[in-house]
């Protein structure tokens, strides 16, 4: 099985089974931000597939508008499981897999979060390529847990709506 035809398993789900659309995007966000499986887990493009099938299927916002805020909560606790990972770790986090395999991706990480600061957890979410590892660099530097965790939860829901609410209004206007 691909990545597409994974992708097109859990859509076919919803839309089979739309009462599922809230949960399934709280797992799916979750993963997204998860740091060890975010690398490998196509999150984005299934909120983006579920948010099309949604308009598709001519559902009332009363269904959107959970799926974007369990989106948002399943965001924010993968970024908050990270960031615990990265404070417990701290520099051992190099020696855990997928870092030890790929310690560039801590450098980049490291990088981005010296330019940014805290303000990087916020922008973490918007970006695939460092969003596996900006939470855990957070975590390592001990930024105070409020600092991180208002820029978490913000930045999640504003990811959340972000991808769906675009997919979903447009093709919706589309489709009328």
């Amino acid at each position: 099985m691909n990545v597409q035809d994974f992708v097109d398993a859990i859509v076919m789900f919803v839309r089979n089974h739309e009462e599922w659309a809230g949960p399934i995007a709280f797992f799916v966000a979750f993963l997204e931000s998860f740091c060890f499986l975010s690398i490998l887990w196509p999150g984005t493009a299934i909120l983006i597939g579920i948010a099309a099938l949604l308009a598709k299927s001519g559902v009332e916002l009363s269904v959107l508008w959970p799926a974007i805020i369990w989106a948002g909560v399943g965001g924010s606790l993968g970024y908050a499981i990270s960031y615990w990972i990265g404070l417990y770790y701290k520099e051992g986090i190099r020696e855990l897999w997928p870092f030890n395999k790929y310690p560039a991706m801590v450098d980049r990480g490291q990088v981005f979060f010296d330019r940014w600061g805290a303000a990087g957890v916020f922008l973490g979410h918007f970006f695939g390529p460092v969003r596996a590892i900006i939470p855990v660099i957070a975590g390592v530097y001990a930024v105070p847990q409020w600092q991180f965790q208002i820029a978490n939860i913000l930045s999640a829901f504003i990811w959340a709506a972000g991808v769906i609410a675009p997919t979903y209004f447009g093709l919706s206007y589309l489709l009328n």
